[in-house]
């Protein structure tokens, strides 16, 4: 993983903002973590379709993590079996307005 930036979340915390890649072309496009420790991972969709590898990959190496596959033009909301959530966007969004 690779440093990008440094934020302070609205309750205070430090947080920083990584993107994932590794050698097998698996990626996600956000991790957030706080105190060097992942909390979530973020992949985003235009479209629906297949679950991101990348996602995938950390997911099953990070079970505790929460991850999400957020999708621009989709409604559907649901779980996986491998605890990934599936959302559209702008329900996605809603939660930090």
């Amino acid at each position: 993983m690779k440093l990008c930036c440094f934020y302070q979340d609205s309750e205070g915390r430090e947080v920083e903002l990584r993107y994932f890649r590794d050698v097998d072309k698996r990626e996600v496009d956000f991790v957030l973590l706080e105190e060097s420790r992942p909390f979530h991972f973020i992949e985003c969709k235009i479209k629906g379709g297949h679950i991101s590898n990348g996602l995938k990959y950390l997911k099953k190496r990070f079970p505790d993590v929460d991850a999400t596959q957020v999708i621009l033009e989709s409604d559907d909301d649901f779980m996986t079996n491998e605890g990934i959530r599936i959302c559209p966007a702008h329900l996605f969004l809603n939660d930090f307005v």
